[in-house]
């Protein structure tokens, strides 16, 4: 006999509170950097969860977890997850609900006696963040055959250390083929991290895609002299290159307007003292827009700027990308299921487009994609103080449930 399937909020805002306490840092964040000690535990108490529910895991190559619940019939699954990496401050939503939303669908189907026609899947994805490893999404980029397997082993972090040994020392190089697994659908469920649903008071977000993601790193070399006998004119400063470049990328975000945004995110110093001009910077730029030829306009006006400052200045510059993702536009038929479903539980949805990147983009590549949101309290998100309502996160997962549903009983 079954009954109708339901969340059960109690259940997920516990898990979500004892995968927090792994790599637990003050302010109530966590620090679970990719392929870390940390993050090898959070793995482990994750798919202990999924085989204590009886799920079907496989780790493939690149450490990329699958946990499948098997349906009437055999064939490719629909795919829910996200990633339980992050950041160095991070939160306890980001990336971690997505995927045990998904296993609290599969309790709840449990426990309503339900198996669906076609199987479930519950992933997380090795490295989404790109907090210590270069690019982002390099779990689910690898899994839709976007990046190679050696180019991703060959990444290393600011220490040099690669992302294969580390992949290796944790635990997670699986055996199985990446993309061996191609879902028939894939949907996110995720926090906003940012601020629109809130000021518009809306509880659930229908995403409509992503914007494209350009990071780029500049390394520029210059003199070190005494900063009170050296005149201004000739002075070769990289940390004035550095500071301009900085200064530039806002005032281009307000020059562009629209959807451009703009970030130096990373900024360092040599020799770093106080009296001594600095003969070395490095820094970041972080440039996101959801029109691509903007996007490159951003680049190639932020590009030819730095050139110009650094040649005034007589320092060299060198750019290296980290990484370059075109805008993402999600199945249209899927955007509107999202919705559909969310009007059925009493929600008017709210149409955006994301402004941070997701796995849900690189599964774009492979099958028809869909994104829900929840608000993030105040837009705070890689922050220790991230926060979304219980109410909006089992909101957010009763649509996930019957958004699944619907796909895995079509």
């Amino acid at each position: 006999m079954t009954t109708t399937p339901v969340i059960d909020g109690i259940h997920l805002h516990a898990r979500l509170a004892a995968l927090a306490r792994v790599g637990a840092i003050d302010g109530g964040g966590c620090a679970r950097l990719a392929l870390t000690d940390a993050d090898r535990d959070g793995r482990d108490l994750v798919v202990g969860w999924m085989r204590a529910q009886g799920l079907a895991v496989t780790v493939d190559a690149i450490g990329n977890v699958f946990a499948i619940r098997a349906g009437r019939e055999d064939g490719p699954p629909v795919m829910t997850g996200s990633h339980i990496d992050t950041v160095r401050t991070g939160g306890r939503f980001d990336g971690n609900y997505g995927v045990l939303a998904g296993l609290e669908v599969c309790r709840a189907l449990d426990a309503a006696g339900l198996v669906t026609r076609r199987p479930l899947c519950v992933a997380f994805f090795t490295n989404e963040e790109g907090a210590r490893f270069q690019p982002d999404m390099m779990g689910s980029l690898v899994h839709a055959g976007g990046l190679s397997l050696q180019e991703a082993y060959a990444a290393t972090d600011t220490s040099g250390v690669r992302l294969g040994d580390e992949l290796e020392r944790i635990g997670y190089r699986g055996q199985a083929a990446p993309g061996a697994i191609r879902p028939r659908a894939f949907v996110e469920l995720h926090i906003e991290q940012g601020p629109v649903l809130e000021e518009a008071g809306y509880t659930i977000g229908a995403v409509t895609g992503v914007q494209g993601i350009s990071w780029h790193e500049f390394v520029v070399s210059g003199t070190a002299a005494h900063a009170g006998t050296t005149p201004m004119r000739l002075r070769h400063d990289a940390g004035y290159v550095a500071a301009a470049a900085a200064t530039y990328v806002r005032q281009l975000t307000h020059d562009m307007g629209g959807a451009q945004v703009g970030t130096v995110g990373v900024s360092e110093l040599r020799p770093n003292l106080i009296n001594v001009i600095a003969n070395h910077a490095r820094f970041t730029v972080d440039l996101r827009n959801t029109d691509e030829a903007l996007l490159r306009q951003a680049e190639q006006r932020t590009f030819a700027t730095i050139e110009a400052v650094a040649q005034a200045e007589g320092v060299t510059v060198e750019r290296r990308r980290l990484a370059r993702f075109e805008p993402v536009v999600f199945d249209a038929t899927m955007v509107a299921r999202v919705e559909r479903v969310a009007r059925a539980h009493g929600h008017d949805p709210m149409r955006l487009p994301s402004g941070a990147g997701h796995d849900a983009q690189m599964m774009a590549r492979l099958c028809p994609t869909a994104m829900i949101f929840v608000p993030s309290v105040k837009g705070l998100s890689h922050n220790v103080a991230e926060y979304t309502a219980p109410a909006d996160l089992d909101a957010g997962a009763a649509v996930l449930l019957d958004v699944l549903l619907e796909l895995a009983q079509a």
